[in-house]
C-alpha cells in the first residue's frame, strides 16, 4: 500500500458555488479531516493587500530593537499576551526556539476586576480574559491584526457549519452555545541555527492544537512544519513524518483537541512539530487559533451510525487531559506553555497542580 505524502487541498469558494459544489466540498473536508486531521484551505478571501501588509508589520516589529519588544513582553500580562523571547515558550516541557507575539480578544480587564477573577472557586480560565499590549513603536500592527483576526473569524465560522453538516447535524450545531469567540493569534519568527545547540532545537516540538481549529498562513518558501500521519500513539510513538510546505494562496488548516473530543475521535487532532530553520534563514508564521467563549461546554455530537462506527476515540494521553469546559483546557496550555508568566500570575493555580500531584511541565492542569 502506498502511504500518502502529501495533504489535501479545498476551495472555500465551493462553499458558495453550485449544490453539487458545496456537497463535493463537504464530504471533502469530512475525509481530510476524518484522514488526516489536516488540510489546504485556498479562496479564503483575504485580499492580497492584507496578506503582504500583516507579514511585512511582523518583519518590522521583530528587526525592532530589544528594548521596544519587551516594552510588551508576556511576562507582565497575567492573560499571556504580548512579546516572548527566544526560548520562552515550551512544548511537552522543551524549549522551543522562536519568538512571538500573542493577541487574543481585547477585553480590558481593570485593577477592580481582577480579585473577583482570582478569588477562591472562581474558574481559573476567567483570569485570561484581559487586554492585550501592543508596541507603542509599531502602532500599525494593532489594526492589521484585529483586521486579520476578523476575517479568518468569519472563515472559521464557515468552515464549523461545513463541518456540522458533515457530522449529520444542523449547520449551526456548534454554534448553537458558542458564545462569544476566543480566538489566539500568534505572529511567530523562527531563527535560524546560529551555533550548535541551536541546530539541535525545536521549532515547535510534536504537539496536538488545544483549539477547535487552526488556520495557518506561512510565508512562502518558509518550510518545516511536518505531519504526522498514520496511527500514532498517545506516547507519540507509531505514524510518520511528511512535509507540509506553504501553498500559495492557501491556509494549512487542521482540528484541534477540542474538536475531536467533540466527535469521539471521528475528527482526528494530528500531531505536528516546526524543524528550525538552517543557518542562514528564518521563518515567518501567523498561526490563528479559533475557538468558543472561555465557559462554553463542548458539544457531544450524536454521530449517525454511519460515522459512529468510524469513531476511533478521543486519545487517551496520561499527561493531557481533556477537560469539557474550553476555557479549562485553555489555562492548562498557557500555564504549561508559559511557566515564566504562571509562576509570576499565577503560583496558586500552580501550588494546586502540585497537590495534586500534576507535574506542569507535561502533565494536564486540574
Amino acid at each position: 500500500m502506498t502511504l500518502p505524502t502529501t495533504l489535501p487541498v479545498l476551495s472555500l469558494a465551493d462553499l458558495d458555488a453550485s449544490d453539487a459544489a458545496r456537497a463535493a466540498f463537504i464530504d471533502k473536508l469530512a475525509h481530510a479531516t476524518h484522514a488526516y486531521g489536516f488540510f489546504y484551505l485556498t479562496d479564503t478571501g483575504l485580499s492580497s493587500e492584507l496578506e503582504t501588509r500583516l507579514p511585512a508589520l511582523a518583519r518590522e516589529f521583530f528587526a525592532l530593537p530589544d528594548a521596544a519588544k519587551l516594552e510588551i513582553e508576556s511576562i507582565n500580562s497575567a492573560q499571556f499576551r504580548g512579546y516572548t523571547r527566544l526560548g520562552g515558550e515550551r512544548t511537552k516541557g522543551q524549549v522551543d526556539w522562536r519568538e512571538q507575539i500573542d493577541i487574543g480578544p481585547e477585553d480590558p480587564n481593570t485593577d477592580a476586576e481582577a480579585p473577583a477573577r482570582e478569588a477562591a472557586g472562581a474558574p481559573a480560565h476567567l483570569r485570561l480574559l484581559g487586554p492585550n499590549q501592543w508596541p507603542s513603536a509599531l502602532p500599525a500592527l494593532r489594526p492589521a491584526a484585529e483586521e486579520w483576526i476578523a476575517h479568518l473569524t468569519k472563515v472559521a465560522f464557515k468552515l464549523l457549519g461545513a463541518w456540522s453538516l458533515a457530522l449529520g447535524q444542523p449547520e449551526d450545531y456548534f454554534t448553537q452555545t458558542w458564545g462569544a469567540s476566543f480566538p489566539l493569534l500568534k505572529v511567530v519568527r523562527y531563527p535560524g541555527a546560529t551555533d550548535e545547540s541551536t541546530a539541535r532545537a525545536q521549532g515547535v516540538g510534536a504537539h496536538k492544537d488545544a483549539a477547535f481549529v487552526t488556520l495557518l498562513w506561512v510565508e512562502p518558501g518558509a518550510d518545516g512544519l511536518q505531519v504526522q500521519l498514520g496511527e500514532e500513539e498517545a506516547d507519540g510513538s507509531g505514524g510518520y513524518w511528511v512535509d507540509a510546505p506553504p501553498v500559495p494562496g492557501a491556509f494549512v488548516v487542521n482540528i484541534g483537541e477540542m474538536l475531536e473530543y467533540a466527535t469521539q475521535g471521528y475528527l482526528k487532532a494530528t500531531r505536528h512539530r516546526v524543524v528550525a530553520p538552517p543557518n542562514g534563514r528564518d521563518r515567518l508564521s501567523l498561526p490563528f487559533f479559533f475557538n468558543p467563549a472561555l465557559d462554553a461546554k463542548i458539544p457531544l455530537v450524536k454521530l449517525p451510525p454511519a460515522l459512529q462506527a468510524k469513531a476511533r476515540g478521543v486519545t487517551r494521553d496520561p499527561t493531557n487531559a481533556i477537560y469539557p469546559t474550553y476555557g479549562e483546557n485553555q489555562i492548562k496550555s498557557r500555564l504549561r506553555a508559559h511557566p515564566d508568566v504562571a509562576e509570576r500570575h499565577h503560583a496558586d493555580l500552580l501550588q494546586r497542580a502540585k497537590e495534586a500531584g500534576i507535574n506542569m511541565s507535561g502533565g494536564a492542569y486540574a
